[in-house]
């Protein structure tokens, strides 16, 4: 959030410095696997409902359905979170979700998956994202240890998001082709035991846990009071809820694009989440190599104005391999956004609520989705793909041209918090 200052030389840059870190190493290889498996499983769901439908209202429904649990669910998982042992959570969701995905395998395989099964499904799984998201990403900081570290793991996590971002869709699109859907499914309920794995051979300390005497929903308006009252987190917040509500819905409206503006079939889907994920890894990997997070406001409004600008561009184009070059820089800006975005608020905020401020910030990134994605799904069926994707657009560069204009006033407001935790050896003046 802070544009300059005289910064501490601890220690050299590198890419990868939170891999140092035994339990970090273990989580790293362990969600890679499964990451790619769920890019599986994105893919196949999407292009399933259109199969089974042709409708990018049915579309909009399954992304809402897959979401809106996170929306109302995630406060209050939040404060679960910051009461309950973190690692054993992570344990319990993902066995869940291993379920889940093993539930869509079993009906695809048997000819027996409806739309309507798939939605009640997305449900569970949306359910268990609501207390297994800000469990992992307050967790991040319990796994590397060093406090300097947290960046860069959090650059690391996206980056393998992204990895299996580029990997997935396209190993998707090839076995939906080949061997159909329920394959996709099933792969991705067996790429869980790898994350399961991880998590069970982690040597982690235990953390002494006060039993909370406040009640629940005390403590909700408690995090809610803090997150929205200091200016940096509630800004953050508010620019990303704009960018996933209105930017992010147009993954949902892709296979509608493949198909309807250019022409193709499964293999032209893959290609186009795989162009996004190119720029999506090479985004994250930039922010594992920076030393610190000064100037990450800058970042933010570059990186949200980049995507906006891409989906609008993007949303023009009537050419395969046009569109493929767009959403590179189209999926740099929106990673970048959302990894520099978690970066700042789990820099500053303090331990004993990072559950709950990560609990708002899984409702901005992930909770805010569903809303967007059954307002596409609406507005395509009406207006088109391509339109309702240029008004995405439009609006993350307008809530980016805000957020800069605020961000004198947040560099100033953050800079004692950077000084408290020796991220800066003294405030410097602009």
């Amino acid at each position: 959030m802070v544009s300059h200052s005289a910064e501490p030389a601890k220690r050299k840059p590198s890419l990868a410095r939170a891999l140092r870190h035994r339990n970090y190493r273990l989580f790293f290889g362990g969600q890679s696997l499964s990451l790619i498996g769920t890019w599986l499983t994105r893919v196949a769901t999407s292009w399933l409902v259109y199969r089974l439908t042709g409708s990018t209202l049915a579309l909009g429904v399954v992304g809402f359905a897959s979401q809106i649990p996170t929306f109302f669910v995630a406060p209050l998982a939040g404060v679960w979170v910051d009461r309950w042992n973190r690692h054993r959570v992570l344990v319990v969701t993902q066995a869940l979700a291993m379920l889940q995905s093993a539930a869509l395998a079993a009906l695809a395989l048997s000819g027996k998956i409806t739309v309507a099964s798939v939605i009640l499904l997305s449900l569970f799984q949306g359910l268990i994202n609501a207390f297994d998201v800000p469990a992992r990403q307050s967790f991040v900081v319990h796994m590397v240890g060093d406090r300097e570290d947290l960046p860069n793991a959090i650059a690391l996590n996206s980056s393998m998001v992204n990895a299996a971002r580029l990997l997935g869709p396209s190993i998707g699109g090839m076995l939906i082709a080949l061997v159909g859907e329920g394959y996709c499914f099933a792969i991705d309920a067996l790429s869980y035991l790898a994350v399961i794995a991880s998590l069970l051979a982690m040597h982690v300390p235990a953390v002494a846990r006060e039993p909370s005497q406040k009640r629940l929903l005390h403590e909700l308006r408690e995090g809610l009071h803090y997150a929205m009252g200091f200016a940096p987190i509630r800004s953050v917040l508010l620019l990303l809820a704009l960018v996933s509500l209105m930017g992010m819905p147009y993954s949902v409206l892709m296979p509608a694009v493949a198909t309807q503006i250019l022409g193709g079939g499964a293999h032209t889907l893959g290609f186009l989440m795989a162009a996004s994920g190119v720029g999506a890894l090479v985004g994250t990997l930039y922010l594992a190599s920076r030393k610190s997070v000064v100037g990450l406001g800058r970042v933010i409004v570059i990186a949200s104005a980049t995507f906006g600008l891409g989906l609008i561009a993007f949303s023009r184009s009537q050419s395969f391999w046009l569109s493929v070059a767009i959403l590179i820089p189209t999926g740099l800006g929106m990673m970048v956004q959302m990894a520099a975005s978690n970066t700042v608020l789990q820099t500053v905020v303090d331990e004993d609520k990072r559950g709950r401020v990560m609990s708002f910030f899984t409702m901005a990134f992930f909770g805010t989705v569903p809303f967007g994605s059954l307002f596409a799904g609406v507005m395509a069926a009406r207006f088109g793909a391509a339109n309702t994707i240029a008004v995405g657009g439009a609006a993350c560069v307008v809530g980016s041209f805000l957020f800069w204009r605020k961000l004198p006033e947040l560099r100033r407001l953050a800079r004692p918090v950077y000084v408290r935790l020796g991220i800066l050896d003294e405030i410097a003046e602009e």
